[in-house]
């Protein structure tokens, strides 16, 4: 009995030592870059800083879905969906040859091709998504279940996971997954909220279950992000060119990259803040 209490004590401090290890290591670990994405499945946007509260998502992360044909979405009782419901890059790879810019303070929704500008439509107005939903239509002909709806819901998130929360992408993870495969992969493919630097390879996973801080923000992680097809589709090209799943389950022993993080308490987030602790929830 001493020997089996001996050895999970050990093995708790061992597991605070590591994650400890995590955050602070040689005093560097710091936010890279921040991203939202507005409408799930279309490209992000990054961010200069972003103000977070309590139990939230960064403000309008994944705050508008599309979806792919009749749905079960009610604006009235909104509830988390499988994202198999809405058009989306694990099916979808073409959607990653579009670049959508939003503006907040009117809910215009712009959508550019190589480039060039090819629709725009307000998502408060009926008009304006019913413009965004005609050219999907037709850019999507062929791999639709039917006619496309922009859905949304005041304080729904359309995250692949139920809890409201933030994605953290360690970007010497992303590193050592380039490095196994041999080429360049975009980081960008993860899709993530919070990008950083300064921890070990695969450091991230050691802080699941831990509460730490970025600035005044109080973060606690509480799982991995198992990773699916989407991650195989090159951002740049809407090509799927490196099968990043198989690639990390065949290297390292499982599929993921990343965790999910509540917020727990809020303030302001920039790119150059520090990590700072954990403590043990």
């Amino acid at each position: 009995m001493g020997a089996a209490i001996y050895a999970q004590c050990r093995g708790r401090a061992e597991a605070r030592g590591r994650a400890q290890k995590a955050v602070t290591q040689d005093g560097r670990a710091r936010v890279s870059r921040l991203f939202r994405f507005p409408v799930k499945g279309l490209s992000g946007e990054a961010l200069d800083g972003v103000d977070v509260a309590a139990g939230e998502t960064f403000p309008l992360d994944r705050a508008y879905a599309i979806e792919n044909g009749p749905g079960a979405f009610d604006a009235r009782a909104p509830r988390h969906l499988p994202k198999t419901a809405f058009v989306m890059l694990m099916r979808n790879e073409r959607l990653a040859l579009l670049d959508a810019r939003f503006d907040e303070a009117t809910t215009k929704l712009t959508i550019a091709r190589a480039g060039a500008p090819v629709v725009s439509g307000r998502l408060d107005q009926p008009v304006g998504r019913a413009l965004i939903e005609q050219f999907i239509a037709g850019f999507m002909a062929g791999d639709l279940r039917g006619a496309p709806r922009i859905v949304s819901a005041p304080g729904h998130s359309f995250s692949d996971v139920a809890q409201k929360c933030v994605s953290i992408i360690n970007l010497a993870s992303v590193r050592e997954i380039e490095r196994v495969a041999g080429r360049p992969v975009d980081a960008l493919r993860f899709r993530g909220n919070i990008l950083v630097e300064g921890l070990a390879p695969w450091a991230e996973f050691d802080l699941v279950g831990q509460s730490f801080s970025i600035g005044e923000v109080r973060l606690g992680a509480f799982k991995r992000i198992v990773r699916c097809a989407a991650t195989t589709v090159n951002p740049a090209t809407g090509e799927r060119d490196v099968n990043v799943p198989r690639l990390i389950s065949d290297a390292f022993g499982h599929t993921d990259c990343g965790i999910y993080a509540r917020i727990e308490s809020g303030g302001r987030i920039e790119p150059g803040m520090e990590i700072a602790g954990p403590v043990r929830r």
